[in-house]
């Protein structure tokens, strides 16, 4: 019989989705059928399943974890933030609505069913379901309609062990204060602790450990020590996207307001020598960049204006004159187009812009989202490239005649006569090793690195650490398993 247990927060971005990975492959590594799930996810930086839909980067990288293939049963509801008041509902993968805040709380009821179902069909499948929150139960202000913490725990009565983060101080109150605001009946729900992200001497914070016992008569599950290597993984939430410290070849990246799917930077960010700078807005972009890298986008044109905001429309073009290469992924390659039409008003009030020019092609935006894992070709050297599409938008125009890469079905990508710029709505293909390797060196520097087999090493010294800091033994046992396991 299947078993499950639910890691929630005392606060947002305490750890919960590496945690959660690092406990699933720990399980794995004991010969265990494991899955993850998250009942409700927000963000725009979603993968694409092996059953044609969406869920969110961190339940994908979890599924890897598990050694499984992602399935949209792992995260049944996603939201994907168009606006500061509103988003696209993802539900079992596919698009349900666009909805803003108090609509989404009647429709509530409804998502549970699809959670439920999800939850129900997975658990089919493995010993152990491994379940993130989102945010926090202490949010008791959200608990009616709650699909994402202690109401999804309360209708698949899963129990909880809430998790702190000691790196910003007050876990103790984090965790107590937790507990004293809780309905009694959530409380309950709540069969242990753990701490993440200490640094120095675990063994100071025994005092701390024995006080929060004593208070919430929660056992502890243990501390778990800073993971120096977490940066090896890849970037779940926007929050985490940071520039990196490499080689002497410098990528710029436009931080956009609703930057989505930049998967794409975390194997430039690993190469020792490229330097990924991350552009946040009222900076230029620099001068000295060998790379600019526009990326996605959930909301294309609003970007568009932002990016013209900024100032970087003026960069850029700058950058194009003295030499320097670009290269724009799906809503990053729309822009760099001469028009974008939205007749549907897909995006926001139907219009159509101007687009950066560099590229002549056109965009117009279509309902029909366009989700699938492929492979490609890079037609210079033929190197396989495997990747994923999201997108809604069809593009066309005379420079698609000098596509640069074969899908099973079209060519794909459009490139300026000099080659200098460039674009196609394929992410993912920096994860393949020799593809990345080539476009490097085409633009002046090398790579040697394998960054799949780096992520898959990383998830095990992750399992490692987690073993070793954390009582997995008890953590098995809270989930209602009686059997040993070794």
């Amino acid at each position: 019989m299947t078993q499950a247990i639910m890691i929630q927060g005392a606060g947002s971005n305490v750890g919960k989705s590496m945690v959660v990975a690092g406990i699933a492959r720990a399980f794995h590594n004991r010969g265990l059928s494991v899955a993850p799930f998250k009942p409700q996810n927000m963000s725009n930086n979603a993968a694409v399943t092996i059953d044609g839909g969406e869920i969110g980067r961190a339940q994908a990288l979890q599924a890897m974890a598990c050694k499984r293939d992602a399935h949209t049963d792992m995260n049944p509801v996603l939201l994907k933030p168009e606006t500061d008041t509103g988003a696209q509902v993802i539900l079992q993968g596919q698009r349900y609505d666009t909805l803003r805040a108090r609509d989404y709380a009647k429709a509530k009821p409804q998502l549970m069913q699809a959670v439920l179902q999800s939850f129900h069909r997975l658990a089919k499948t493995a010993d152990l379901i491994v379940v993130e929150g989102a945010g926090s139960p202490a949010e008791i202000n959200l608990r009616k309609g709650d699909i994402a913490n202690m109401g999804f725990a309360e209708a698949a009565n899963v129990p909880v062990i809430l998790l702190g983060d000691i790196d910003r101080g007050g876990v103790i109150a984090q965790l107590v204060g937790t507990q004293a605001i809780l309905p009694k009946d959530d409380a309950d729900r709540i069969k242990g602790f753990g701490i993440n992200k200490f640094r120095g001497d675990v063994s100071l914070f025994d005092e701390g450990l024995t006080e929060i016992t004593k208070r919430t008569d929660w056992p502890s599950l243990g501390v778990l020590p800073w993971f120096d290597q977490a940066w090896r993984l890849p970037a779940e939430d926007v929050m985490d996207i940071a520039s990196t410290k490499g080689g002497a070849f410098k990528i710029a990246v436009p931080r956009l307001n609703r930057i989505a799917n930049f998967d794409d930077l975390d194997p430039l960010s690993s190469e020792p020598n490229v330097s990924v700078d991350i552009i946040e807005p009222g900076r230029p972009l620099p001068g000295d960049a060998d790379l600019v890298l526009i990326p996605g986008s959930k909301s294309t044109i609003a970007d568009l204006a932002h990016f013209r905001a900024q100032g970087w429309d003026v960069d850029l073009h700058a950058h194009i004159r003295r030499g320097g290469h670009v290269l724009g992924i799906c809503g990053g390659y729309q822009m760099l187009g001469q028009e974008i039409s939205d007749p549907k008003g897909i995006e926001g009030p139907a219009c159509t812009v101007t687009g950066l020019g560099h590229l002549a092609i056109k965009t117009i935006m279509v309902p029909h989202k366009h989700l699938s894992l492929t492979q490609a070709y890079y037609r210079t050297t033929g190197d396989r490239v495997e990747g994923y599409e999201i997108h809604i938008g069809e593009t066309d125009g005379p420079d698609c005649a000098r596509a640069w890469l074969d899908l099973p079905d079209r060519a794909e990508g459009a490139a300026s006569e000099n080659g200098r710029v460039k674009g196609c709505y394929l992410h993912g293909l920096f994860a393949s090793d020799q593809f990345r390797a080539t476009y490097l060196t085409e633009l002046g520097t090398s790579s040697d690195l394998a960054f799949s087999d780096t992520v898959d090493a990383t998830l095990d010294a992750l399992a490692a650490h987690v073993e070793a800091h954390l009582d997995l033994d008890l953590l098995w046992q809270l989930s209602g398993h009686t059997r040993e396991i070794r």
